[in-house]
């Protein structure tokens, strides 16, 4: 998936069975994760933690029930493991809601959480039903 903006950017790769194009980088995330039967977050910069995090708070809104995975290769996401510890503790996070994903080292440990998913069910931020 990459909007048009980007395909005219950057290369689009040729050789996938399935190539969408949407016009925005929204309709791209919510395609995503339309589409997904869950997500893993690998190394990278603020893309990924933009995509990461927003599905991220999805989840905590009940907006999907869809494992999260972050595969933690060299060590690269234990600083947020630090910080989303640190958020549970001040407050800022419900304690429970760093349940919501995983964050593993090993990625056949990551693949086997994800296949046993069970959702979470912590106190959310907001009862959609009742909105």
């Amino acid at each position: 998936m990459i909007p048009e903006f980007l395909k005219a950017k950057e290369v689009a790769h040729l050789g996938l069975t399935e190539l969408h194009i949407t016009e925005t980088m929204h309709q791209r995330k919510a395609m995503m994760a339309q589409l997904s039967d869950g997500f893993i977050a690998l190394p990278g910069g603020f893309g990924t933690f933009d995509e990461l995090f927003e599905i991220l708070t999805w989840a905590q809104l009940s907006v999907h029930n869809k494992p999260v995975g972050v595969l933690d290769a060299g060590g690269f996401y234990q600083p947020l493991r630090a910080l989303v510890e640190h958020a549970v503790s001040e407050g800022f996070v419900p304690k429970g809601n760093q349940d919501l994903f995983r964050i593993e080292r090993d990625l056949p440990a990551l693949l086997s959480w994800m296949r046993q998913y069970q959702p979470s069910h912590v106190a959310k931020w907001l009862d959609l039903a009742r909105t």
